[in-house]
């Protein structure tokens, strides 16, 4: 009877949670990137563009010796008085677009205010709609802004300034491999600056330089900067079940890759002098980041803007212009998903940001093997069960010794039985009699456990390879798995898993101890429940490992049993 209830409960929850889950896909909360797309529809039929929300000037680095805040926010408000009458009200978006990539650049510093990734659309339901990274949506607002600040505090263009295009639209043409973007400010005094941006083909990365040209009489010094500004994302449903990281990270030679999460960012402000590296934005499978030139020594910093928007970012050394000549600033911003190949040939460290955690240094060479294997078979869903079967192969022995001791186990079950019912509540005496029997039959009761806990970390490495790997998001394998890195819409590979788990508890020696025993069964049916809702690359993985691990199991449990007959 209390098995029933308990099946019956998890019955009961699992319904529950299928009907909650159906609730928020129709009533339930947009995802920010739909929200996105629907708040820069509606802008764009009021005003034309989305409007970039007011910024707070304390977005602005506080350089030392150049110039505070307040001081800086103070020299763009001269500088903007300072130009024509209709710089002021000339803001507005220049559109970008290469081939994989629709940007779109304010000429309000020369900020970039969004990215599409082409290539990568919203989801299987919206094909045509290109996937948002970079938004000016308020809930999901995350741009990136450089700029520059000067000892002498009017003549620099922060992202507060008024820049000029010569043209609104800029296309990459079929042939050209480069596209070159230039925003042009200047100030009365002589002094120009040039902001370019270059795009190259089949790449998610962009150059951008600013080019200090002083006609002036007066020399010039000032530091670039650059900075990603974001708010915390809201938590959608899918993060009950499936952890993956979003927040700041930030990479040194000295202590190479480190996240900085939004609490950490509330909790303290970042305050260090790095030579090269970078520091970045993540969320799952996508990346934006910022890397200043390698031979430099940046300042990097975070802040907690009162709007609850966050920034981080890095500023360079200081750099003498002399009257008559010229200066140039340059940095790259990449904004894309996080392939570990693009990313790894543009900083030292980069490719981290595809997050295995602590199990790196055995994720790394798994998906190696595992994208071996997809480039000779085309097709994710079977890559992921030749890796499995792989992996199964080169744990045989292991495996093999953690079966024959439960074969032994589940042979002498009936004996264990007898000598609990013989010592009844004596513990001491029974674990002495067992020990006896284990000792006469030359059973090791852990056999079965210790080469199964040497496996266990190269099973979590291959979890999050296939968690983290944006080369299964919308990857199909067959019939209605359309998408490895989403849930079976049928839930039929978690109840399969859920079977393949049911029949390996009857295959295994059953615990002597009848609360453990319905503990034990009762783990199918959890699992099942939260396996629902797994991305089905993951369970596909796990099904295939039960299902191999039976066919083992039964083949030496059935060739023990034989040799005692």
């Amino acid at each position: 009877m209390d098995n029933y209830r308990l099946i019956l409960i998890f019955a009961v929850a699992f319904l529950s949670m299928l009907i909650w889950q159906q609730w928020q896909l129709d009533y339930g909360p947009q995802t920010v990137q739909e929200a996105s797309l629907e708040y820069e529809q509606k802008s764009t039929q009021i005003n034309g563009a989305p409007a970039v929300s007011n910024s707070d000037s304390a977005e602005i680095p506080d350089a030392p010796a150049v110039a505070s805040i307040d001081a800086v926010d103070q020299a763009g408000k001269a500088v903007l008085a300072s130009m024509q009458e209709s710089a002021s009200s000339d803001q507005k978006k220049i559109s970008v677009e290469t081939d994989i990539l629709n940007l779109s650049i304010d000429t309000k510093g020369g900020s970039i205010v969004k990215v599409n990734l082409k290539n990568y659309p919203l989801s299987l339901e919206r094909p045509d709609t290109e996937f948002p990274l970079l938004t000016e949506l308020p809930s999901n607002y995350y741009i990136a802004q450089s700029g520059l600040i000067a000892t002498n505090k009017e003549l620099a263009p922060t992202h507060e300034a008024i820049y000029f295009s010569a043209s609104d639209s800029y296309v990459m043409k079929e042939g050209d491999d480069t596209l070159n973007v230039d925003l042009n400010w200047q100030h009365e005094s002589g002094l120009t600056v040039t902001k370019r941006f270059t795009f190259t083909r089949n790449s998610h990365l962009v150059k951008i330089s600013h080019h200090v040209n002083n006609t002036s009489a007066v020399n010039w010094s000032g530091r670039q900067y650059q900075q990603l500004q974001r708010v915390r994302p809201s938590e959608d449903a899918a993060s009950m079940f499936i952890y993956t990281y979003t927040g700041g990270a930030i990479y040194s030679e000295e202590k190479k890759y480190e996240k900085i999460d939004f609490d950490d960012i509330d909790d303290e402000k970042l305050n260090r002098d790095i030579k090269g590296g970078w520091f970045a934005m993540l969320q799952h499978y996508f990346v934006s980041a910022w890397v200043p030139p390698a031979e430099q020594t940046h300042h990097y910093y975070t802040k907690a803007l009162n709007n609850g928007r966050y920034v981080l970012g890095s500023y360079s050394p200081s750099v003498n212009v002399a009257a008559g000549q010229n200066g140039q600033f340059d940095a790259q911003f990449f904004a894309g998903p996080k392939s570990q190949h693009e990313l790894e040939v543009i900083s030292p460290g980069l490719e981290l940001t595809v997050d295995y955690g602590y199990l790196t240094i055995l994720a790394k060479p798994l998906f190696w093997v595992l994208e071996k294997v997809h480039n000779f078979i085309g097709n994710w869903g079977w890559s992921i069960i030749i890796l499995t079967i792989l992996i199964k192969l080169a744990f045989f022995k292991l495996s093999e010794a953690s079966y024959k001791s439960m074969a032994n186990m589940r042979k002498v079950a009936p004996r264990l039985q007898t000598l609990k019912e013989r010592y009844g509540d004596d513990k001491q005496r029974l674990n002495q009699a067992m020990m006896e029997m284990y000792k006469k039959e030359k059973i090791n009761p852990l056999g079965g456990c210790l080469p199964m806990l040497v496996q266990i970390p190269v099973f979590i490495a291959l979890y999050w390879v296939l968690l983290e790997s944006v080369e299964l998001r919308q990857a199909d394998w067959i019939f209605w798995i359309k998408d490895l890195s989403i849930k079976d819409p049928y839930y039929v590979l978690p109840l399969l898993m859920g079977i393949t788990m049911f029949i390996q508890q009857k295959l295994n020696p059953p615990p002597p101890d009848p609360m453990q025993a319905k503990i034990m069964m009762s783990l199918p049916v959890v699992f099942t429940v939260f396996f629902a809702f797994f991305p089905s690359g993951l369970v596909l993985y796990w099904f295939t490992n039960n299902l191999l691990s039976i066919l083992q199991q039964w083949h030496i449990t059935r060739k023990i049993e034989a040799a005692t007959n």
